[in-house]
């Protein structure tokens, strides 16, 4: 049976491998976003692949756009069966330097964005009682880092909120569900267009993961969707397990080492375009595709990722990893 996907941040980064992951099973795949080239190109890899695309310019941020794509989707594919909420924005920069202008943007795109595509797809879903909705986490909406306030929040807002629609769901006993899979730095484009006031170009904390791995992971929960999150990358797992275990040591390390982490040797050019307003792939013609600047660090494979398909083997790795982490975590501290 042929799947009817919507899959938002779509144009370009980890939303456009997504898209690719679902054509490649012959799914039908709206594609949302703001940047319409992105989205073009990404359409056509979707046909190339042997899927059916249909493009769908929006603005997450707004709910009325949210509502108006899903109508157009289910119009051209019929009823939606997955929808993955991935679109984000961010900035990096100390918390006293970001404007709450730009503090209400980041908000409105990362959580409220995926308010409103829950809300749509549940919209749909719950009359039928069948559907899918995948939320695209990350380690840092379980455990937050400096430079990155505004998207830490948001990525925390975003796991209270499917808690309480997961248990409604479960309180009417519904069929749909609703499952959350954290992700771990990603080499995608956001760190070439993210706004950024840091003295150096910014960078994903390393280990650093192609979007590939996370698409792979993605296409699984949707498929074998379960109230447990899925962690992708053994770091996800151990910067959450290490929160839960020595959160005061965690605090100290990332105290000092979170800053130079996320940034590059290479001085940041002077007003550099951003996307957090408007998307640059209309302004400078470019397509920016699935992966960013970091393909010679990124790795295509990840074994914690495996492991998380099998429930049980993570659970018993769970103790011994434990342990681990806080040893490793005392250790950095000290040095």
């Amino acid at each position: 049976m042929t799947q009817s996907v919507v899959v938002t941040g779509a144009s370009a980064g980890l939303g456009r491998a997504t898209a690719r992951m679902f054509a490649r099973r012959g799914a039908h795949v709206a594609l949302v976003a703001r940047g319409e080239r992105g989205l073009e190109a990404a359409a056509a890899e979707v046909e190339e692949l042997g899927g059916q695309a249909l493009v769908l310019p929006t603005d997450v941020a707004d709910h009325r756009q949210v509502e108006a794509a899903a109508e157009a989707a289910e119009e051209a594919f019929g009823p939606i069966d997955i929808w993955v909420n991935i679109a984000f924005a961010s900035v990096f920069a100390p918390f006293m330097e970001i404007e709450p202008e730009e503090y209400q943007r980041v908000t409105e795109v990362t959580y409220l964005g995926c308010v409103y595509g829950t809300r749509a797809a549940l919209t749909r879903m719950l009359p039928r009682d069948s559907g899918t909705i995948v939320q695209v986490g990350s380690a840092l909406g379980c455990r937050s880092i400096p430079l990155q306030s505004a998207y830490c929040g948001a990525k925390h807002a975003v796991n209270g909120f499917t808690s309480t629609v997961r248990t409604e769901l479960m309180h009417r006993h519904s069929h749909v569900r609703i499952t959350v899979v954290q992700l771990p730095a990603v080499n995608t484009p956001q760190f070439s267009w993210v706004l950024s006031r840091l003295p150096n170009r910014p960078q994903p904390v390393p280990p650093i993961y192609q979007p590939e791995v996370a698409a792979r992971a993605i296409a699984y929960a949707a498929d074998h969707p379960r109230r447990k999150q899925y962690y992708v990358g053994g770091s996800t797992l151990a910067t959450i397990l290490g929160n839960r275990v020595a959160p005061a040591m965690l605090d100290r390390y990332l105290a000092r080492t979170g800053v130079s982490s996320q940034q590059t040797s290479q001085r940041a050019p002077a007003d550099a375009p951003h996307n957090l307003w408007q998307p640059l792939d209309g302004r400078d013609g470019s397509d920016y595709g699935a992966h960013g600047e970091f393909d010679d660090r990124a790795a295509s494979r990840s074994g914690q990722a495996a492991l998380a398909r099998h429930p049980a083997l993570t659970s018993a790795a769970l103790g011994g990893a434990a342990a681990l982490v806080r040893k490793l975590i005392a250790r950095a501290v000290g040095a």
